[in-house]
C-alpha cells in the first residue's frame, strides 16, 4: 500500500450513491455511482464561479482554482477560507483587495470533459513562460511511480465516471486527489501546495486523463517540470509544452511510454526490457482510465 500524504478515500459515503438497475441479460444490479454536487467559489465579496464536483476539499479546490485562473498570486496572504455546505459555497478572504469583473467577461472554454474554462489572458502570460531545466525524471522512477498509482484503491476503482490526479516526488507518490473534472483533480492539488508551502520545482504530476492544452496550462503554472499520464496527446497540448520546456511524456504504462517535450530531463536508468510490464488483470479487467477518459 502507497504511504499517500491524502490519498483517495472510496469509503466516504458522501462520494458516492448506490443505484439500482439491470445488467446486460436483464438481471437487478446495485451499483456504485460518483455524486457530483455544485460549489459556488467567492473571492472576497465577489462570485468568481460554480464548478461541479465531488465535494470533498472544497479549500484546496478554491485556492487552486484562483491561482490556476491567475486570480491569487503567490504572495498573497489568505485571512480565511470559508465553507457552508448547506449552501455549496466557499469564500476566499485575502489581504490583498480583488476586484475580476472585466476579467470574468474574458473566457475560453477547454476541452475538459466536464467544460472547464481558462480565462483568457492566461494564455498571453504561459507564452512568456520557460520552465528551469534543473528537473530530471528517471525511467526507473516513472515504473514505480505509474505501478503504485494504478493499483491505489480509488474512487475510480469503485464507481467509475472519475479522474485522478497525483503529485509526486522521485518515485514516490505524494497527494492523490479525484474528482468528476481532471481540472478540478489539479486545482486540489494546487491549492494544496499554496497552502502547505510546497515546492514544485523538483516535483512530477500525473494525470490519468489527456494531455490537453488545459492540462499543459495548469501545469506549468503551478510551476511543475513534468507532466506525465497513461492517456495521450492533443497537438496544440504538445506545442504549449515544448514552447514552456515542461515534460510531456504520455501513454506510460508498465515499462512504456512516449515522450513527446522536454526529453533532456529524462535519465534512462531502467531499460524496458528490465522494468514489469502492466499487470494483464488490470488490462482486461479494464481497472484503469481509459485513454477516451
Amino acid at each position: 500500500m502507497t504511504d499517500y500524504i491524502l490519498g483517495p478515500d472510496p469509503a466516504d459515503p458522501k462520494l458516492t450513491r448506490q443505484v439500482d438497475g439491470i445488467d446486460q441479460d436483464g438481471n437487478p444490479v446495485d451499483t456504485s455511482v460518483v455524486v457530483e454536487r455544485p460549489l459556488t467559489l467567492f473571492l472576497n465579496g465577489q462570485e468568481i464561479v460554480t464548478n461541479m464536483t465531488i465535494g470533498d476539499y472544497p479549500d484546496y479546490l478554491a485556492v487552486g482554482y484562483l491561482l490556476n485562473q491567475n486570480m491569487l498570486r503567490q504572495d498573497d496572504v489568505i485571512t480565511g477560507i470559508d465553507y457552508d455546505e448547506d449552501l455549496e459555497t466557499v469564500i476566499v478572504r485575502t489581504e490583498r483587495e480583488t476586484n475580476y469583473e472585466e476579467k470574468l467577461k474574458k473566457k475560453v472554454r477547454t476541452s475538459g470533459c466536464a467544460q472547464g474554462t481558462v480565462f483568457g489572458d492566461l494564455m498571453e502570460k504561459i507564452e512568456d513562460t520557460k520552465l528551469p531545466a534543473g528537473a530530471v525524471l528517471r525511467t526507473s522512477w516513472l515504473q514505480t511511480l505509474t505501478k503504485a498509482i494504478n493499483t491505489t484503491d480509488s474512487l475510480y476503482l469503485q464507481a467509475g465516471a472519475i479522474h485522478g490526479c497525483v503529485l509526486c516526488q522521485e518515485d514516490r507518490p505524494l497527494v492523490y486527489m479525484e474528482d468528476v473534472g481532471r481540472h478540478n483533480a489539479v486545482d486540489k492539488i494546487a491549492g494544496y501546495m499554496f497552502l502547505n508551502g510546497i515546492s514544485a520545482a523538483d516535483k512530477i504530476f500525473y494525470t490519468t486523463g489527456r494531455l490537453t492544452s488545459e492540462m499543459v496550462i495548469k501545469t506549468v503554472q503551478m510551476g511543475i517540470p513534468i507532466l506525465v499520464s497513461r492517456s495521450g496527446f492533443t497537438a496544440w497540448g504538445v506545442e504549449l509544452a515544448r514552447e514552456t520546456n515542461l515534460t510531456l511524456i504520455g501513454r506510460a504504462r508498465g515499462r512504456r511510454f512516449t515522450a513527446l517535450a522536454g526529453l533532456d530531463r529524462i535519465v534512462f536508468d531502467a531499460t524496458a526490457e528490465e522494468g514489469e510490464e502492466e499487470p494483464a488483470r488490470l488490462r482486461r479487467k479494464g481497472s484503469l482510465p481509459p485513454d477516451a477518459a
